[in-house]
This record gives C-alpha cells, structure tokens and sequence, in this order.
C-alpha cells in the first residue's frame, strides 16, 4: 500500500480578492505613501533641503517614468525625463562642491512635470503592470545594460 500526501493548503490570501487587485488600476489609498514621497522629495528640493534620499527618490521616480514611456505608456514622457536627468546631474555636481542640494527654478519645474507624468503613467496601467515595470527597471539598472547611465558615474 502506498503513501498517500495530505498536503494542507493554508490560505494566506484570497486568490480571488489578489487577482482582482492585481488587475485593477491602482487606488489612491496604496499610492498615497509613495505620492507623499516624491511629493516631500519635490519640496526638499524647493527649499534647498534635499538631501541623497530625496535625490534618489527623485532619481527612481525619472527612471520608472523613462522605462515605462520607452514600453509605450506615455511616451511623450521621454523628453520630461531626459530634461530631469540632466537637472538631477547638475544637482549632483552642486552637492559635490557645495554640499548643499539643491536646483534652479527650470529643474524644479522639471520634477514637478515628472511628477505629473509619472502620475499619469502609474493609474493608467493595473497594479500588476505597474510592480512589473517597477521591477524592468530595477533589473535593467541592476544589470548594467547599454542604455542605463548611472547619474553617479557621471558626477
């Protein structure tokens, strides 16, 4: 006689609820803590605040808006995105000399139309789609590919 497996299925989640989210499009509620993020980000920036987080916030916002505009989800992002990268750069290179973050009042504007861009990008794709290019991105960086500059090296 054989051995029979009783495996036990735990319910962690409900499967029917998870894929019901995973294709919905994101709500206010979840996207409220990453918003306030970028947002204070933005505003650190404004009043020459800023530090390497908020740099960095503002760089990972840029890179999901440029991965997500190359894969076709507003596309006309593209020149937004290229416009924040050099005013992050030159940010950057004022931090190096001054120690002081900070823009100028065209840089500033460039992130809040990224803001906006990437805003747009993020509730007109479901949740799913969203992580996935979350995690496109985080992978192509990861893996140097040809097209990824990283804003560090060029300083």
């Amino acid at each position: 006689m054989r051995k029979k497996c009783k495996r036990k299925v735990w319910k962690l989640i409900n499967p029917i609820k998870h894929a019901i989210d995973g294709a919905s499009i994101c709500t206010d509620e979840t996207l409220a803590p990453l918003q306030t993020r970028e947002l204070a980000a933005i505003e650190a920036f404004r009043i020459g605040k800023a530090t390497t987080q908020e740099w960095s916030d503002i760089v990972n916002m840029m890179n999901v808006t440029e991965h997500m505009a190359f894969r076709g989800v507003g596309p006309e992002a593209k020149q937004c995105c290229h416009d924040a990268y050099l005013h992050l750069i030159a940010a950057a290179k004022r931090y190096k000399t001054t120690r002081r973050m900070g823009t100028t009042g065209e840089g500033l504007q460039c992130f809040r139309d990224l803001y906006e861009w990437h805003n747009l990008q993020r509730t007109a794709v479901s949740r799913s789609e969203y992580e996935r290019h979350i995690q496109e991105t985080v992978n192509r960086i990861r893996s140097g590919a040809p097209e990824v500059i990283d804003a560090m090296e060029v300083v």
